[in-house]
This record gives structure tokens, C-alpha cells and sequence, in this order.
């Protein structure tokens, strides 16, 4: 039975190589955008942000605009400003 069982395995085990690997990309291999310089804005929320666009000015829903940082690192791309 182990004779069986070690002959099952060793035509198994030599197909196994034979499949193709995934290839996935490397981290140094996606070219990231180039970032040209960015400056520190001091958030609404007290917090400082650091934004690589322009500021802009938002209509706010209930009247009158709210100064705006754009391109901000993290998940917001907008971030409003304490002025």
C-alpha cells in the first residue's frame, strides 16, 4: 500500500511544477505619479492637512462659501479650511 501511495505521489508531485505562477506587480514596478510640492493647510477640524492642489472656494448648501484644500493626503479629497 505504500508502494501504491508513494508512486500516486511521485506522478502527482512533478505536474504540480508544471503549472504556471501567478504574476503579480511589484510594488517598485507601478510607477507612481510624480508629486511637485504640496503645502500645509490648518483644517476646519483642527487638524493640519498636507494638499498638493489649488484652494477653491465651495457654495455651501444653506448659503454663502466655504474656503477648500484639494488634492489632500488621505481618504478626503477635499478637506474645508478654518480661516
Amino acid at each position: 500500500m505504500k508502494v501504491l501511495l508513494l508512486f500516486i505521489l511521485s506522478l502527482i508531485t512533478p505536474a504540480s511544477h508544471q503549472l504556471p505562477q501567478p504574476s503579480f506587480a511589484r510594488v517598485e514596478e507601478v510607477p507612481q505619479p510624480a508629486r511637485k510640492g504640496g503645502r500645509w493647510y490648518f483644517a476646519e477640524n483642527g487638524h493640519a492637512v498636507y494638499c498638493y492642489g489649488p484652494v477653491r472656494f465651495i457654495a455651501l448648501p444653506q448659503g454663502g462659501l466655504q474656503r477648500v484644500a484639494t488634492f489632500c493626503q488621505g481618504s478626503k479629497p477635499i478637506v474645508p479650511l478654518r480661516d
